[in-house]
């Protein structure tokens, strides 16, 4: 290992356990460091952005592309290089990094990415995976998905929290449970995420040894692709054809490769990995797709739907799809005949998530009025509350001149003042649900309900 390696702290843990708590515990401690924080959430609205602590002089990276696993190796590795290319250019100053990601990430493709990645490898390395758990409702996550078992199997730190709302018998049994998932993780009981600086940073906690004994096939990456195939093609014009299928839009990625062969293949995946990760360029039907490494999103508007493909040279090209061939009926033809590819792979995720599990962003413009923002959230918590793994926001509420935060874990829930708005700081609630079988509409029209009540519309 290199001695100019960073270290790196990930944080972890089901949706409201304490991830963001503990994080502002680390930043507001005097350890006379300067770190770098990013911050990965899921969801189309970023809030826990916001309600990381603002006195500080750390940088901030926010990915909030909704990913919750495979996709986010890709943006971690952009914001990597990014942040050590600032620091050679002398841009920017700090001596760690500190992730905190998503309550549903499994941490696995996190902590792949500092071992998969030559040039991240030499520049970072993981001191430690310290998973925050709520002593509260964890048993519920555990019973109910994958994500709350992984990320304690991966952690070197279990952070025991919210101990003041549970009784002691309660955490022995969590504790017992906690180990026959990870016998070897260190365990600390918390309220609040307190904990002294120097037994969260610098512990160098972390083995890898550790993890590949847990699962042989840690170092395996998953890819936020299913198939690809690689076609040679003369130069002319293809139709890519997409029947109807599980979604409204499937992402593709085109690419030149060097020769029709397996070690090709290899080469273009890192590639194409990182182009899944980038902005999407929507395509409608007849739309062009060229072999340019570009991120295509292909719309389905109807039952069948046809790409023009235009190569211009003559070779080899990859095509990688973000679902199997068979699940849109995908085909790409020539000017006569349907063409198959030269050769071609699988790539299927370790895991699948729980797709009832989703989140919701809310906006509003108009001032809320408290009282009945108060009424309407714990009424919403009373008959839907099971359902709510987790909910954060900030609001724009009449008469205040300071920010409220909002946030919640299942039927749990509290507000605080925060800090004065901006004098140039857009005056606008935000707020972000993540749960179960949630209702979108009906989530927006509650909170619109909330308004001053000379905004409220008359039904």
């Amino acid at each position: 290992m290199a001695k100019t390696a960073m270290p790196v702290t990930i944080i972890t843990g089901f949706l409201g356990s304490g991830k963001t708590t503990l994080l502002n515990r680390i930043l507001t401690e005097s350890h006379g460091e300067r770190i770098a924080v990013i911050v990965n959430e899921f969801g189309e609205i970023g809030i826990d952005n916001q309600l990381i602590v603002g006195e500080t002089d750390e940088e901030i990276f926010e990915m909030n592309n909704g990913c919750i696993c495979c996709t986010v190796r890709g943006d971690l590795i952009k914001t990597l290089s990014d942040l050590y290319a600032r620091k050679q250019e002398d841009s920017t100053e700090f001596e760690r990094v500190v992730i905190e990601t998503t309550g549903l990430a499994d941490p696995a493709p996190v902590i792949q990415t500092f071992f998969a990645d030559p040039k991240i490898q030499k520049r970072y390395y993981p001191d430690a995976v310290i998973t925050v758990v709520d002593s509260k409702h964890i048993e519920q996550h555990l019973d109910d998905g994958q994500e709350a078992v992984e990320q304690i199997a991966f952690a070197d730190l279990v952070l025991l929290n919210k101990t003041d709302l549970v009784s002691s018998e309660h955490l022995l049994d969590l504790e017992e449970r906690i180990r026959k998932i990870n016998a070897t993780t260190r365990m600390k009981r918390t309220q609040n995420s307190e904990l002294p600086i120097d037994e969260i940073l610098d512990i160098r906690a972390f083995d890898l040894s550790q993890k590949l004994e847990l699962d042989p096939l840690f170092m395996e990456p998953e890819y936020p692709y299913e198939w690809a195939g690689i076609y040679s093609l003369p130069s002319g014009e293809y139709k890519l054809v997409l029947q109807e299928g599980p979604d409204p839009s499937m992402n593709a990625v085109l690419v030149p490769v060097e020769a029709a062969s397996p070690g090709a293949l290899e080469t273009a995946q890192d590639p194409a990995m990182l182009a899944f990760s980038d902005e999407e360029n929507g395509l409608g039907t007849g739309g062009t797709l060229i072999p340019d490494g570009r991120l295509y999103r292909l719309d389905l508007e109807q039952r069948e739907e046809w790409f023009e493909v235009k190569i211009e040279r003559p070779g080899s090209y990859a095509l990688f799809t973000e679902h199997r061939p068979e699940e849109f009926g995908t085909e790409l033809w020539g000017p006569d005949s349907l063409l198959a590819p030269v050769l071609q792979r699988e790539y299927k995720p370790d895991h699948e998530h729980d797709q009832s599990v989703t989140s919701v962003g809310l906006r509003e413009e108009v001032p809320l009025e408290r009282m009945r923002f108060q009424y309407w959230l714990q009424n919403l918590l009373n008959t839907k509350g099971q359902d709510i793994f987790r909910f954060k926001g900030v609001l724009n509420v009449q008469g205040m001149d300071q920010r409220v935060v909002a946030q919640g874990v299942h039927m749990i829930s509290s507000m605080a003042k925060d800090r004065t708005w901006e004098d140039d700081e857009p005056r606008i609630s935000e707020m972000v649900f993540i749960g179960r079988n949630l209702d979108a509409e009906e989530l927006r029209s509650g909170l619109s309900g909330c308004r001053i009540r000379s905004e409220v519309k008359q039904l």
